[in-house]
């Protein structure tokens, strides 16, 4: 048997508050991810897709309109899909975090509002408020599982590794801000400004509350999974080695592997030599997992995913009870 398929008793196990489908560009990442939120959906879950790719493609694969807005998947009540962009996440933080930020700024300098697009641009802060945007969505409780399909694994990474930079970073500047105070206020009283509803040390104690909410999410297994989604060669065994190293530094466990467009069927030698190269590397995934990661194959298809019943033939390979 190729494989030890995500059946029912690895069932319980991804269904969780978030499922994140990781790995390399062009694996079929979207598909897998968009398959497994059809099934859940299906089987009664109030699902939502998130997709974070900087070029989403669920509008394609689904063949129905996604865009910045949640929005459901005709002709099922329990399936939505939101595609997120960093407009959006920008505009959500501005929403949040605007105000206050400017009452800040305002309170030591004169400035215009549009100070707060400028702080919003600032390395870290479209990443870290994105998690936090998602965290968001997940606790709200409207939906029993949010799937994610992440940018590319370099991107995903980065993000994933960003709130505890994010946090190191705001644990400097509490420091320097600390030691500027006095002359800051100093300046404020000279200048007759008046003094604002927060300080920067109340936003920033906020920003690392929620940096701190974010790991701790992200890295939780009883509310989390991470799925990686490959294909059987050379550079998708690479990625993969990388993405379970970087995964495991922040105690991470992947409990399931999904190898696409596996070819089963050889009907030339062309076909019949790919699939020999295809099992040797399958091999050498299985040669670096422990016992209790589960592989599964999606063979290679003659048509393209795109579609509800293409879908549902991808999902029924993953979570298949046969």
């Amino acid at each position: 048997m190729l494989c030890s398929p995500m059946g029912m008793t690895e069932l319980e196990k991804i269904c969780k508050k978030l499922i994140l489908f990781g790995g390399k560009g062009g694996v079929g990442k979207t598909t897998c991810a968009a398959a497994a939120a059809l099934h859940f959906a299906e089987i009664g879950r109030e699902t939502l897709i998130i997709s974070s790719d900087p070029t989403p493609s669920l509008s394609d694969v689904f063949g129905k309109q996604v865009g910045p807005v949640e929005r459901p998947i005709e002709p099922f009540r329990k399936l939505h899909a939101l595609e997120i962009s960093s407009d959006l996440v920008l505009q959500r933080w501005k929403e949040r975090y605007g105000q206050e930020v400017y009452e800040v700024i305002s309170s030591f300098v004169p400035v215009e509002y549009d100070i707060v697009d400028y702080v919003g641009g600032a390395p870290g802060i479209e990443e870290e408020y994105m998690l936090g945007f998602i965290l968001d969505i997940v606790k709200s409780g409207r939906y029993d599982s949010v799937v994610w399909d992440t940018a590319p694994a370099g991107h995903t990474l980065n993000l994933l590794g960003m709130p505890q930079r994010f946090l190191s970073h705001l644990e400097a500047a509490v420091k320097v801000y600390t030691k500027v105070y006095a002359s800051l206020h100093k300046l404020r009283l000279a200048l007759g400004l008046s003094e604002g509803k927060r300080s920067a040390l109340d936003i920033i104690n906020g920003w690392k509350a929620l940096a701190k909410e974010v790991m701790e999410f992200i890295t939780d297994s009883s509310s989390t999974e991470f799925i990686i989604t490959m294909i059987p060669e050379a550079l998708g065994i690479e990625v993969t080695k990388r993405i379970l190293a970087t995964l495991n530094d922040f105690g991470i466990k992947v409990n399931n592997i999904i190898i696409n467009n596996v070819i089963t069927e050889v009907d030339c030698k062309l076909l019949q030599a790919r699939r020999k190269m295809q099992m040797e590397y399958i091999n050498r995934i299985r040669s670096m997992l422990d016992q209790t990661t589960s592989i599964t194959i999606v063979p290679m298809f003659s048509y393209e995913i795109r579609g509800i019943d293409a879908l549902r033939q991808v999902a029924g390979i993953l979570f298949t009870d046969t």
